[in-house]
């Protein structure tokens, strides 16, 4: 690990086979199939903001929500509408229809992880909560200034598991066991519905009880960047030399002629605003896409280290 900044401690990740995706939850998730992994270090949980700011301050770094779009990008839009922002969650007062998920997000001008909810707000206040409003390319640059790179898909999932291969959760099969919530997921009738104790938004990291490789929030709190290409199923597995070790997913990116044309990457972990009734993917297989060039107010990111150091 020689090179690496000393930021977080990492934990240890010992290889070994498990059964990734999953087939009895959403198609993308499918089919179920074995993957082989070696051994990997992994920050116990999501960058946070104050981590992230120790790289802001020394290289200046600007994030793509701290930039204003391209005009060029965008030949229609009116130049005054061309703003630097953020797609921000806001919670309504009553019930909405879920095929519209403008019923609950806005673009905020000024939203960004120094403001995760619009110019108003700060991160003093957030600064052990995951950082947010990240896009691939801000993850990609706070880890290669940490001497560390993102996780691949497969990484990512036999870390989630923690050991319990084939689980339904992170911590077992029981969403709730013994009645405890054991992460910052939606609770009550999504959008409008909050039956936890605290807002909907981030918590801070550590909050919920870790897995058993003693990582926090594999699920929920907010989603994880990796660098697998997506596709919107996993590639069924015809391996010459039997199980594939150290998959990375597709090696380009998937254009489907009816999905968006801005290339997009897998998201893992689900986040606060994943719910029972509109998107149960606070699971380790589960899995979406987000395009490359977006950012959320729940999109954040963790770093890995492999066994023979960062690569290129």
């Amino acid at each position: 690990m020689s090179g690496r900044r000393d930021l977080s401690p990492m934990i240890w990740i010992p290889g070994g086979e498990f059964l990734m995706g999953s087939n009895a939850h959403y198609p993308e998730e499918r089919p179920a199939h074995q993957v082989a992994l070696e051994g990997f270090w992994i920050d116990p949980h999501s960058v946070t903001s104050s981590e992230f700011r120790m790289f802001v301050e020394e290289t200046g770094y600007v994030t793509v929500a701290e930039r204003a779009p391209d005009p060029a990008n965008f030949p229609i839009a009116l130049r005054e509408k061309l703003v630097a922002g953020s797609a921000v969650f806001h919670q309504p007062e009553h019930p909405v229809e879920l095929s519209n998920p403008l019923n609950w997000w806005t673009y905020v001008p000024g939203a960004n992880w120094r403001h995760p909810y619009g110019p108003d707000s700060m991160t003093e206040s957030n600064k052990d909560h995951p950082v947010v409003h990240m896009s691939f390319s801000d993850a990609m640059a706070y880890a290669q200034w940490a001497g560390k790179q993102l996780p691949t898909e497969s990484q990512w999932e036999f870390a989630a598991r923690g050991g319990l291969d084939g689980a339904e959760y992170c911590w077992g099969a029981e969403f709730e066991p013994e009645g405890k919530a054991l992460a910052n997921v939606w609770f009550g009738e999504f959008p409008w519905q909050n039956l936890k104790d605290h807002a909907t938004s981030t918590t801070p990291v550590g909050l919920y009880a870790p897995n058993g490789y003693g990582l926090y929030d594999m699920a929920g709190n907010s989603w994880d960047w990796t660098m697998d290409w997506y596709q919107p199923a996993h590639a069924e597995q015809d391996h010459p030399c039997g199980v594939p070790r150290n998959p990375i997913g597709p090696r380009t990116a998937q254009h489907d002629p009816a999905a968006p044309t801005t290339p997009m990457r897998v998201l893992k972990g689900g986040s606060y605003l994943c719910a029972d009734n509109y998107c149960t993917r606070y699971r380790p297989a589960a899995r979406i896409g987000q395009a490359v060039d977006s950012s959320t107010c729940h999109a954040g990111f963790r770093c890995i280290v492999p066994a023979d150091g960062p690569g290129q």
